[in-house]
């Protein structure tokens, strides 16, 4: 996910009325969605498999028939999010016969890149990875795939959501591609809530989720059996948390690191204080891969919590008779949270063929093309990549009896972009560092947070 200085969205209702009269509501959302600003070459051997990469075959001296063009791509999906990624792989390798996709799964997003790196020091690389790294781009280790999509008259770029596609641009070229779009939404169960006499439209704020969570949170003795809340492992939920009180990663002219700013400092403090001094909320951590995650979603589901933050991607798995899902909350004083809003990007290693290339590139343009979009959208909760996936019949019918999968894009709407990070990354890894130290250490979000501004610091220095 690449990141980027938050952007203000900008009024457009006359541009809206020009619009196409079936969008009503769902073009608003998509709009203003747009408007959040965001911010090849060919190689060696590759680990596909594919043996006549041509895409013909000698014969007694007979060509035959085209060869299907087999290309590795890694993922790190699993759960239900998997079983649609494997679903959509097979329809698409029964729609034709010039690619074959074979699915590697791998633990996690992060293990994807982990292993995409190796594989880039080998010089045996896929020719498709669910992945992005400007900063690996920037090196020459991704192909860029302009050219793909200037010879592809079917893909229609003007149709894919803007913010979106700009996020796999480095200096107005494209590297990546937006599969779907994500952010993080609040998940709870309707009869903890009603229980207590909450309604959703109550917990508008991070001060009133603290005092209902305060009030649902059920111990025993010394143990808790049941909390109020449940933030997600990592530093993501509390960097939503810390832009929505008006923080920024760094100063107007980009050469400070401002993370240790109060606004950082006393949102992050506040999480430490509830899960560790109130004990009204807790994290899951650790494990395989996904494993934290579907902890944290089986406290909800099996009636441990009261609610969690997590993926708009989490909907393929849970049980909407039970749990309803609404928008991140904002502060006191501080109006609508605003949580990031990015694509989950792919890319095409550049030490492919360029028939991998190539092949690599029509899965990403199948994946995208607005049926599947749509698709994918109802399936998992993710927000489609084309504006055209709003007039799909069936993204339609299913928005009107599943109203859920609109909260991510009522919330895109006055989401922040994704921070680009100008170290390659050296930023994020303080955060994350930082915020162990405060979810599973117990140290105070000012000490954890001094120290990562140091660390980032000294990197950006690097770069004068």
């Amino acid at each position: 996910m690449k990141k980027n200085e938050t952007a203000k969205i900008q009024t457009i209702l006359e541009d809206t009325r020009k619009r196409r009269s079936r969008r009503n509501s769902f073009a608003v959302l998509i709009i203003a969605l747009l408007l959040i600003t965001a911010c090849g070459s060919n190689g060696g051997s590759n680990g596909s498999g594919n043996e006549n990469a041509t895409g013909t075959a000698e014969n007694g001296g007979i060509t035959s028939a085209k060869v299907p063009v087999t290309i590795e791509f890694w993922y790190g999906l699993g759960g239900t999010l998997g079983e649609n990624m494997q679903l959509l792989i097979d329809k698409f390798n029964a729609s034709q016969n010039e690619v074959i996709v074979k699915p590697i799964v791998q633990a996690s997003y992060p293990e994807t890149e982990q292993k995409l790196q190796a594989a880039i020091a080998s010089g045996k690389v896929p020719a498709a990875v669910l992945s992005s790294n400007h900063d690996w781009a920037s090196k020459g280790y991704f192909a860029q795939i302009d050219e793909f999509i200037a010879q592809d008259s079917s893909f229609n770029k003007e149709d894919v959501i803007p913010t979106f596609l700009e996020q796999g641009q480095i200096d107005g070229k494209q590297y990546f591609l937006p599969l779907y779009g994500t952010t993080q939404v609040m998940y709870y169960r309707k009869d903890a809530l009603e229980k207590h006499g909450y309604k959703p439209e109550n917990l508008g704020t991070w001060e009133a989720l603290a005092e209902a969570a305060a009030k649902m949170t059920v111990r025993e003795g010394d143990q808790t059996t049941f909390y109020g809340w449940e933030p997600m492992y990592d530093a993501g939920n509390m960097i939503d948390a810390a832009l929505g009180k008006g923080g920024s990663f760094l100063s107007e002219d980009g050469k400070t690191v401002m993370i240790d700013s109060p606004e950082w400092v006393e949102t992050w403090e506040l999480f430490r204080k509830w899960i560790h001094d109130d004990q009204i909320m807790r994290i899951h951590y650790g494990g395989q891969g996904w494993e934290y995650w579907y902890k944290t979603i089986d406290d909800v589901m099996k009636g441990n919590a009261a609610g969690y933050t997590g993926s708009s991607g989490d909907q393929g798995d849970l049980d909407f008779s039970i749990v309803s899902a609404m928008e991140q909350p904002g502060w006191e004083g501080h109006g609508k949270g605003k949580p990031v809003a990015s694509a989950i990007m792919a890319g095409i290693p550049a030490m492919a063929s360029p028939e991998q290339q190539q092949a690599a590139f029509k899965w990403f343009s199948y994946f995208m093309n607005t049926e599947n979009t749509a698709s994918w959208s109802i399936q998992t909760g993710y927000i489609a990549v084309r504006e055209s996936a709003l007039d799909n019949p069936e993204f339609v019918a299913h928005s009107e009896s599943h109203p859920q999968i609109m909260v991510p894009l009522q919330q895109a709407t006055h989401a922040s972009a994704p921070f680009i990070d100008p170290t390659g990354g050296k930023i994020y890894d303080a955060l994350n560092i930082a915020a162990d130290r405060v979810q599973i250490e117990n140290v105070s979000a000012a000490d954890a947070l001094k120290e990562a501004k140091e660390n980032a610091q000294s990197e950006l220095d690097r770069l004068k």
